[in-house]
C-alpha cells in the first residue's frame, strides 16, 4: 500500500498562520464521529492553472473455479498469465487498475479448492501483478469461505506482492489503514463492500476480516477519506446473481454513497454485466457506477457469464475541483475448450473470432447497446 507524508519547515507554518492561508497539520488526526482512526495527510495548495488527469480503470470477477487452476498447472506451480496475454497489448491504458478478487488466494498449503467454498493458488495474485493491478478487492460473499487462516496466509502473499486491498483486513490497525494511491497529483482512496458471506458468520471480535455493508460505517468511513483524498472510489457486492439489470436498492445505495461523496462504485457479485451511469448530486457534480462489471475471468459457462470488461474513467482535477470524464470499456470474453474444459483465454471481444463465438458480433452490438442505453457517451475499446 502507498502512504504520502511530507514535512513541513516550522518556518513556512508560521509564513503561513501569518499571512492567514489555511491550517496545515501531519500527525495523527481524530475526528470523535469516525470509528476509524486515519493518518493525517498534508494537502498540496492546488495550481488553479493546472490541470492533471488519471485513466482509472477496474474490472470484475477473478473467480478461480478448480478447472481454470488445473488449467494452470506447470511444474511446481502454476502459470495463470497465458490466460490474459490477449488483453496485454490494452492493459498500458490505465494509470490506476482495480480488480475484484472473488477467491482467497490463500494457496495449496491450505488445500485448494472449489465452489462452493473456494480457496485459490498464490499465483493468481502473481497474475494480477503481471496484468499492472495497483489495488483489489476481497470483500465479497466468498472472502469467509475458508477461514481465517486462508484469509492470512492470501493477505501475507498480497503483502508480498506490494498490492494493496481492501474489504478484508489482517486485524483492526489493518482496518484502520485508509487505502491511499496517488498518481498525477491526484489522491485517490478506495473502500470495499459486501452485502454478505454465503451465511458463514464473523467470527466474534474479528470484523475486520470482512467489510459488510453498513450504510452508518461507509457514511464515517467516506468522511475519513474525503479529509485526505481527492477522490473516492467504493467496491460494492451487491445484486442479484445472474441478473442483467440492477434492481431498485442497487440504485438506492449507489446514489446514497455518491450523495455522501464517492465518486466512482465498481459493482460485483451478478457475474454478468450490468449497466453505468452516471448520478447527479444536489450541487451539480456526478459520481459514476458501473452495477456489474460481470466475470473477468472464472469457470463459469454461459454466455453472459463468460462475458465482462474493463471500464476506465478520465479523473481530472484543476485546483480543487475534480471531473470525470470520457467512460470507455473494454468487452472481455472468456474462451476455452468444451471437452475436457481447458485452454482459458481472455479476449477482447473485439477480436473473438466466428470459431470461438459464431454470434460475436451480435454478441458484441447487443452489449454497446446495453451500455449507451443509460450512458451514451460511453466509447468502446477496440471497436469503437
Amino acid at each position: 500500500m502507498m502512504k504520502f507524508f511530507k514535512k513541513i519547515s516550522w518556518l513556512y507554518i508560521i509564513l503561513l498562520f501569518v499571512v492567514g492561508c489555511s491550517e496545515v497539520f501531519t500527525g495523527e488526526g481524530h475526528d470523535v464521529n469516525i470509528k476509524r482512526e486515519i493518518k493525517a495527510v498534508e494537502k498540496k495548495v492546488p495550481d488553479a492553472l493546472i490541470t492533471r488527469r488519471v485513466r482509472l480503470g477496474g474490472f470484475g470477477d477473478v473467480l478461480i473455479h478448480g478447472r481454470v487452476y488445473d488449467d494452470a498447472r506447470v511444474n511446481g506451480g502454476f502459470d495463470f498469465t497465458p490466460m490474459v496475454e490477449p488483453l496485454m497489448p490494452y492493459m498500458s491504458r490505465y494509470d490506476i487498475l482495480t480488480a475484484n478478487q472473488e477467491t482467497m488466494i490463500g494457496g495449496v498449503a491450505h488445500g485448494l479448492s472449489t465452489y462452493p467454498r473456494f480457496n485459490s493458488p498464490k499465483e493468481v495474485g502473481d497474475l494480477l501483478k503481471y496484468m499492472g493491478v495497483d489495488i483489489v478487492n476481497l470483500a465479497n460473499n466468498h472472502t469467509l469461505d475458508r477461514g481465517e487462516a486462508v484469509i492470512q496466509s492470501a493477505l501475507k502473499h498480497w503483502d508480498a506482492l506490494d498490492i494493496p486491498y481492501i474489504g478484508s483486513y489482517k486485524d483492526e490497525t489493518d482496518q484502520q489503514e485508509l487505502r491511499l494511491i496517488e498518481k498525477n497529483d491526484i489522491r485517490f482512496a478506495f473502500l470495499g463492500y459486501t452485502y454478505g458471506t454465503n451465511g458463514i458468520p464473523i467470527p466474534n471480535g474479528k470484523d475486520h476480516l470482512v467489510s459488510i455493508i453498513d450504510e452508518e460505517q461507509m457514511i464515517m468511513d467516506i468522511k475519513a477519506a474525503k479529509k485526505v483524498a481527492d477522490v473516492i472510489v467504493m467496491h460494492v457486492h451487491f445484486g442479484l446473481e445472474y441478473e442483467r439489470m440492477p434492481n431498485n436498492e442497487q440504485k438506492r445505495l449507489a446514489q446514497a454513497m455518491i450523495d455522501e461523496g464517492v465518486d466512482v462504485i465498481f459493482g460485483h457479485h451478478p457475474h454478468v454485466l450490468q449497466p453505468a451511469e452516471w448520478i447527479e448530486r444536489e450541487d451539480g457534480s456526478r459520481g459514476f457506477v458501473i452495477y456489474s462489471l460481470g466475470n473477468f475471468l472464472s469457470g463459469q459457462d454461459q454466455l453472459y457469464r463468460q462475458l465482462g470488461g474493463i471500464v476506465n474513467i478520465t479523473v481530472e482535477k484543476t485546483g480543487n475541483r475534480i471531473q470525470l470524464k470520457d467512460p470507455e470499456m473494454l468487452l472481455t470474453y472468456v474462451d476455452f475448450n468444451l471437452t475436457p474444459k481447458r485452454d482459458y483465454r481472455v479476449y477482447p471481444l473485439s477480436d473473438v473470432t466466428h470459431e470461438m463465438l459464431t454470434n460475436h458480433k451480435t454478441v458484441e452490438e447487443e452489449l454497446k447497446q446495453h451500455y449507451r442505453q443509460w450512458l451514451p457517451d460511453i466509447t468502446f475499446i477496440g471497436s469503437d
